[in-house]
């Protein structure tokens, strides 16, 4: 039976409902964040908003509290499930390094016995033009690509995603291209909504001053959860608001929360920066990328491709080349010794026609002295195999002699010539 890509995805990511909605690895902080946003919005409508229905001249008119604490709260769940429940920019991993980058080179290797080895490389890095200006990209051994520019790996959800911001572990999800924008306008309406109901329950303490005729400690007696959604509304608000606060200072400037820590004492140009009314256009008045993955699409079966040769098949390569080049020389070697003898057979052959010549016209020699001479030609310098060079590795890759062994076989010519005249006198 066929798999579907989030079936057999690679990164750390959940999937539910089929594959349609995709979560970070920690998606259960996300109950954390609906809890800390619901139950607060529910003591507030059970505890303040319902006693605040009829204060206003109008006798109904209270009831817009209550609907907008609902309808505010609602949005502000469906931008979290924005942000957090759909691709942040995810760039498909390769299943092969590109072939176009590949490189060769020859190191030596302790192991292969100081010999010469071919190992894969990867230029590690590579420059595009972003607006005018060389940028650095990296190569990421993970997803096996060549990241594109603003983009990041995320260590917890182990995928590269595009203008990567950070991974935020109240959403359960890595914040990129495709949701910065659901991103912010959560924050900024988290921000809001602590911001009215902190109002609404301090209103509501003053209502109460006012039917009672008392001061502030006895209304807050009266209504201790209005006490403490102020206190939780004013701490949430360092959170939420200084992030809201931060994220128009980054969008202003066209940074990320990566490029802004990681960067920031570095003096670097900004390339991406076009001016702030730009900045602001790019982020909420362009329209979404399109996800580069189909999560519910079936796993294509890849035509088998030729495997690289790993670093132990090189050096084992290069082993059965080494004992090839060892025969090839053990040939050469035998060729010049062969070549050898025959020089030294053919001057034996004159020393013998010589002293048979001088022999029928003086005086003989005696077998002990044709011993001495043919013994000092056989004491010719022999050629050992470790001086001995092949002709291994030329680019014609014909059987050339190696010139020291003709060289040798020169000099034992010569040697031989010399005792043929020694025995001549």
């Amino acid at each position: 039976m066929e798999k579907r890509v989030y079936e057999v995805w690679k990164g750390s990511n959940k999937f539910i409902l089929g594959g349609r909605l995709i979560f970070g690895p920690d998606a259960r902080s996300l109950l954390v964040t609906l809890l800390l946003i619901t139950v607060p919005i529910i003591i507030f409508c059970v505890f303040v908003a319902r006693h605040l229905r009829h204060e206003f001249s109008p006798y109904n008119a209270g009831y817009a509290i209550l609907v907008v604490a609902i309808v505010f709260t609602i949005y502000v769940l469906v931008l979290l499930f924005l942000t957090s429940a759909r691709d942040p920019g995810i760039i498909p991993r390769n299943s092969h390094p590109p072939e176009e980058e590949f490189r060769y080179d020859s190191s030596v290797s302790a192991e292969a016995g100081g010999r010469q080895t071919p190992s894969l490389q990867f230029p590690r890095t590579k420059e595009v033009m972003v607006n005018g200006i060389h940028v650095r990209v990296k190569y990421c051994d993970t997803c096996m690509l060549y990241r594109p520019p603003r983009c990041s790996h995320c260590s917890i959800c182990n995928n590269c995603v595009e203008r990567f911001d950070h991974h935020c572990p109240w959403v359960g999800q890595c914040i990129g291209l495709r949701n910065y924008r659901y991103f912010f306008m959560f924050v900024s309406s988290a921000t809001l909504l602590c911001i009215y109901v902190f109002s609404m329950s301090a209103f509501y303490i003053k209502v109460l001053m006012d039917d009672h005729h008392g001061t502030v400690w006895k209304a807050m007696q009266e209504s201790p959860p209005s006490v403490l959604l102020m206190a939780y509304c004013f701490l949430s608000l360092w959170f939420v608001g200084g992030l809201t606060g931060f994220h128009l200072y980054l969008i202003g400037t066209n940074q990320t929360t990566y490029e802004n820590f990681r960067y920031r004492n570095d003096n670097r140009i900004n390339v991406y920066n076009r001016g702030c009314p730009s900045n602001f256009l790019e982020v909420f008045c362009t329209k979404v990328k399109p996800s580069k993955n189909n999560f519910r699409a079936y796993v294509q079966e890849e035509v088998p491709r030729p495997t690289l040769p790993s670093t132990k098949e090189a050096e084992a390569e290069v082993e059965d080349l080494g004992g090839d080049q060892r025969s090839k020389v053990e040939d050469d070697l035998e060729i010049g010794e062969d070549l050898l003898k025959i020089s030294q057979r053919r001057n034996i052959d004159e020393i013998d026609e010589d002293i048979r010549s001088r022999g029928s016209n003086g005086t003989p020699h005696t077998t002990l002295e044709v011993d001495s001479i043919l013994g000092s030609d056989h004491r010719a310098p022999t050629i050992r195999s470790e001086t001995r060079h092949s002709s291994w590795g030329r680019r014609s890759g014909s059987w050339e002699i190696a010139p020291d062994v003709l060289a040798n076989s020169t000099v034992t010519e010569s040697r031989s010539s010399i005792t043929t005249k020694d025995a001549r006198q």
